[in-house]
């Protein structure tokens, strides 16, 4: 039997960590934390644990109850360290549950230290040498510090348990690498492309991408109108950026999960799928056929050791508030790379305090880089004004704009025009307005607006819905199906209700786009699916009200479509002018920029890291999801019942999948319908309530889409 010897691994640890570390300059702390993470093991009761259920010693195979440890070492740090307690003892504490709020962090280091275990001289002070800190900084550095030591923790584990898996880690491909393959790419599709206006501008944002990506690690915008190529052009600003700060990776933030797939698909074909991590809840490893790289791939999910990553919001932002090992163990990955935020737009106004700090903290402390890219810029620099007056804050320092605003590429790019209906209107108002036009999509705020609108459209033609009242498997299918008909003879009437899910990010292109009244970043998306490809003269995006029928609901879809209504009537929708407008009208309209108090958390040396985790939620999902009859949904959960769950397999099923409010979900289990195969797994068998046009039925009840899906 091979052994590894306490002292070995905690040296191991404390070598990895303190590089880890040294990315951001506090290499000594993070050293001292490998030292003495496991120090607690020396007790002779843990001894005898881990002798007796390894085998390795007979005698103590009934000692089966595994004693704690790690708050001995985080004890040890309080008293040789004491003035840096925080940043070394609450890592130790909470290098296997997680980090603790400071009340149960302060109870733990008062415990006594074993006499059987040895505590080393003092050493030297550690190095620390950040220079001013913001009172946002410390958590983000603890957690930091919590990352490295986890992250070196179990690699060295893996190294000493299965080597041939650790050899699996990592990537050798560099920024160099992957800009040399993205210029290689670009040439080819430029030569192949002909020379139209849309093209020009397409080439003019690249070049700017490439002229403006030589400056110094800091915020930049890329303000570039639907069409404008602005998915290649951030990876190239990003990808130039980061060889001339050399940066490590680029790390890709997205809001729906419909672009990840599009965004990934497109770098994957780019730079090839080995040097692409997509880490959200729509990704099926097994579906990588090359085993190699799919073992490589689920073993980069867990630290983010990867060239480039795509991502979604929730899951980046979630995990930089998070207390919990798996969710931090990739959080020094993080520091000196390239963060692009596409959608930014999107970022919930509740959090922007929290979020605007950490992006601060990240680029001032951990050397990042933070690009913003949309076609609906919002305001995220100076002062920013809510309702109250206590409410308000100061956000981003200063942010450089890629392109400027002389280029007037709306100008360039305006193949659509906005068409504000006058009044309130009824359902079937809408729909006769639709049914005039042989090709329209119309985007509506909820679900049940969708199935109304859908119920009474002429079926002459093809008719289909979009809303999440589908299965994901069922939208993508439907996604498809409409991308089909669309190359088809437009003597073909297609006609298509949605919910805001085909709203960003969908690439389709329709000559005609009807949109409920919204906030004007929603209605400028919606914009963008109408002449998209610029093949037609300017066409028509009608704006509506459906007042008379069914009311705006409360909270942000109706704050926002204030905001556009308190601009006034006479803008050019298009320009920045406008949007930049808007965004300070909502903003006054935003009682708290900080609605989950991560300032009163976090804000402190007294940190409440467990608290704050379970508050800083995106988005707050308070449905019950259960499996609908649609697909292979069936075959997989005959799977389930005979073979137990299991992690992909679960993730299959997600894809057949809905999510009901609570109420719903009770009705249903009322009628009978829902199956508990196993405990919280919850699946509607019947396939007549699921319609193969609409998706799950509940009768006349449906449910109301959320303004951010």
């Amino acid at each position: 039997m091979t052994l590894q010897s306490n002292d070995e691994h905690q040296s191991n640890v404390a070598e990895l960590a303190a590089r880890f570390a040294s990315e951001f300059g506090l290499s000594d702390f993070g050293c001292i934390a490998g030292l003495l993470h496991d120090k607690g093991k020396e007790q002779i009761d843990w001894q005898k644990y881990i002798q007796g259920i390894s085998g390795f010693n007979a005698e103590y195979a009934g000692f089966t109850a595994r004693p704690d440890h790690a708050y001995v070492g985080a004890c040890i740090a309080k008293r040789l360290y004491p003035q840096f307690a925080p940043l070394i003892a609450q890592p130790i504490a909470g290098h296997h549950r997680g980090l603790y709020d400071y009340c149960d962090y302060e109870e733990l280091i008062k415990a006594v230290i074993p006499d059987d275990v040895s505590i080393p001289e003092v050493g030297r002070s550690p190095s620390f040498s950040l220079g001013k800190m913001e009172r946002y900084d410390l958590h983000h550095l603890v957690r930091m510090l919590f990352s490295c030591l986890v992250d070196a923790d179990s690699l060295d584990t893996e190294a000493f348990m299965t080597p041939d898996q650790a050899l699996l880690r990592g990537s050798r491909t560099t920024m160099e690498d992957l800009l040399t393959k993205l210029e290689k790419y670009l040439d080819v599709l430029r030569e192949g492309s002909g020379h139209t206006e849309v093209n020009d501008v397409r080439n003019y944002v690249q070049e700017q991408c490439v002229k403006e990506s030589q400056g110094d690690a800091g915020f930049y915008s890329l303000t570039v109108p639907t069409g404008g190529g602005k998915t290649l052009a951030s990876v190239r600003w990003a990808l130039h950026h980061a060889v001339r700060n050399h940066l490590h990776r680029i790390i890709i933030a997205i809001p729906y999960t419909s672009i990840i797939v599009q965004t990934a698909a497109t770098l994957k074909y780019v730079f090839g799928e080995e040097n692409v991590l997509e880490h959200h809840s729509n990704f099926i490893p097994e579906n990588v056929k090359d085993r190699e790289l799919r073992e490589r791939l689920q073993l980069a999910t867990e630290n983010w050791d990867y060239p480039i990553i795509v991502t979604t919001n929730v899951r980046f932002f979630e995990s930089l508030f998070s207390n919990k090992r798996s969710d931090c163990r990739k959080l020094h990955n993080i520091v000196n790379s390239v963060i692009v935020l596409d959608e930014v737009q999107t970022l919930p106004m509740g959090f922007y305090k929290p979020i605007v700090n950490t992006l601060d903290t990240l680029h001032r402390i951990f050397g990042v880089s933070v690009l913003f890219t949309t076609a609906s810029q919002p305001v995220l620099t100076g002062r920013i004004e809510g309702t109250e007056p206590s409410s308000g804050f100061d956000a981003l320092p200063g942010m450089h704009e890629i392109i400027p605003a002389s280029a007037q590429l709306h100008e360039k790019l305006r193949r659509v025009e906005l068409a504000f209906l006058p009044g309130a209107h009824t359902y079937d108002e809408i729909a006769e307005e639709l049914s005039k036009h042989r090709r329209v999509l119309c985007i509506v705020n909820t679900r049940r607006d969708a199935k109304e609108l859908y119920d009474r459209l002429p079926k002459d033609g093809i008719c289909l819905h979009l809303s999440r009242m589908m299965c994901p498997a069922h939208v993508s299918a439907t996604i498809q199906q409409i991308k089909s008909l669309l190359q088809e003879s437009e003597d073909m009437p297609v006609r298509v209700i949605a919910t805001q899910l085909i709203e960003a990010g969908v690439d389709i292109d329709f000559p005609v786009v009807f949109r409920q009244e919204a906030g004007l970043d929603s209605i400028l998306q919606a914009a963008g699916r109408c002449n998209r490809e610029g093949k037609r003269k300017v066409c028509t995006t009608f704006v509506f009200s459906l007042g008379k029928e069914h009311p705006l609901p409360p909270g942000m879809i109706s704050q926002a479509n204030n905001a556009r209504l308190g601009m006034g009537p006479s803008h050019d929708w298009f320009a920045q002018e406008a949007m930049t407008c808007y965004f300070r009208q909502l903003h006054s309209r935003v009682p708290d920029f900080d609605a989950k108090q991560m300032e009163e958390l976090l804000y402190k040396p007294e940190c409440e890291f467990e608290e704050a985790a379970k508050r800083f939620r995106l988005i707050d999902d308070k449905t019950v999801s259960v499996i609908v009859n649609w697909g292979e949904s069936m075959a997989l959960l005959r799977q389930l019942i005979s073979r137990g769950p299991s992690y992909y397999l679960l993730k299959k099923l997600s894809q057949y999948s809905v999510g009901l409010r609570e109420r719903d979900f009770r009705k249903l289990q009322g009628m009978g319908a829902v199956e508990e195969p196993f405990e919280n797994i919850y699946a509607i068998a019947s396939p007549s309530f699921y319609k193969a046009d609409t998706g799950l039925s509940m009768g006349n009840q449906w449910l109301e889409e959320t303004y951010i899906i």
